[in-house]
């Protein structure tokens, strides 16, 4: 509950609010202490009674376990600057590996320390220094190009390419990690959230866009997956034209509906909404002439297309962002 106060002014035309006495004990403020005044960009004005004391690192330790790495890449989203792993004995060999698998997944955190039996991680990165749109055009890059080679690996039956899309899913998903850390130290800080212009609401939209841009990188990795067991199937030319189009008009609407999101443009929003009958037309087609083709391999044909599908739904999703943000 808000304690309310009433707005003062001295005969000289100075306003003034007193601090809660409590809330002033609490941070050991005293006559002629010194406290920072900042005014958000929604019109609050923020009182930080420890501007000029550097924060203390964030420290957890961990014991070895079966969720080990779960849970370094769990405190690692949650802001930990420090996770050491300790052991009453011998650290093995098993586990040093699967402290390295962490933080090979993770930006920034590294192996600071080592011995018998401790393991210290620390992350080397400075918050302020990570735009969180820098992070998530980085992630919708990488994504973008995932999604256009794998169509194109699909269509050609080249295995190589689905491979290396496999592959570039774990630095889509180091970016995705990277910006959740982002978000939440900005959400627990209100002056890195001023410093980056990012409000607590802009976060959790950029929460959602970035879980919705790794979930097309998925789509991605599953098509690639279908195409490694494909394999030898060579499709027709009807069937690769109808594929050539969902993917264009997929590919369009996520590419539109990141732009949107990013610009804050509903007539753009509206426009990868309104792409729906088209996807469906050309799925509906692509089911039409796949029924020509081998039972088991119908069910492969088909579900690609409903990878695709569902890499357009991912898009209307990130659209549907816009107009709370604009708002």
């Amino acid at each position: 509950m808000s304690d309310l106060r009433k707005v003062q002014r001295t005969p000289t035309g100075t306003f003034f609010v007193c601090l809660p006495r409590a809330w002033a004990d609490q941070h050991g403020l005293q006559r002629g202490s010194v406290v920072a005044l900042n005014a958000t960009i929604d019109g609050k004005l923020l009182v930080d009674p420890e501007y000029n004391i550097e924060q203390a690192p964030r420290v957890i330790a961990l014991k070895p376990g079966p969720y080990l790495v779960r849970e370094i890449i769990g405190k690692y989203l949650l802001g930990f600057d420090i996770i050491r792993v300790e052991a009453k004995e011998r650290i093995s060999l098993e586990v040093r590996d699967s402290v390295k698998k962490a933080v090979s997944r993770l930006v920034g955190l590294e192996i600071v320390e080592e011995d018998y039996g401790r393991i210290v991680l620390q992350c080397l990165l400075e918050p302020s220094g990570f735009l969180p749109e820098k992070i998530l055009r980085r992630s919708y890059a990488i994504v973008a190009g995932m999604h256009r080679d794998v169509v194109n690996s699909f269509l050609d039956g080249d295995l190589q390419l689905a491979k290396s899309i496999v592959a570039r899913d774990d630095e889509s998903n180091r970016l995705y990690f990277l910006l959740v850390r982002i978000l939440r130290t900005i959400v627990q800080n209100p002056s890195l959230s001023e410093k980056l212009g990012v409000s607590p609401i802009d976060c959790l939209d950029y929460r959602l866009a970035a879980s919705l841009v790794e979930a097309i990188g998925d789509e991605c990795v599953r098509i690639a997956l279908k195409t490694t067991e494909l394999e030898s199937v060579k499709l027709t030319n009807d069937l690769k034209k109808l594929f050539a189009n969902l993917h264009m008009a997929c590919f369009e609407a996520h590419e539109n509906a990141l732009k949107a999101f990013l610009e804050g443009d509903i007539a753009l929003a509206d426009v990868v909404r309104n792409a729906r009958e088209k996807i469906e037309k050309t799925f509906s087609g692509i089911e039409k002439v796949a029924r020509g083709q081998s039972f088991e391999v119908v069910a492969q044909i088909l579900a690609v297309a409903s990878f695709l599908r569902q890499i357009y739904e991912h898009g209307v999703d990130i659209s549907d962002l816009v107009a709370p943000k604009r708002v």
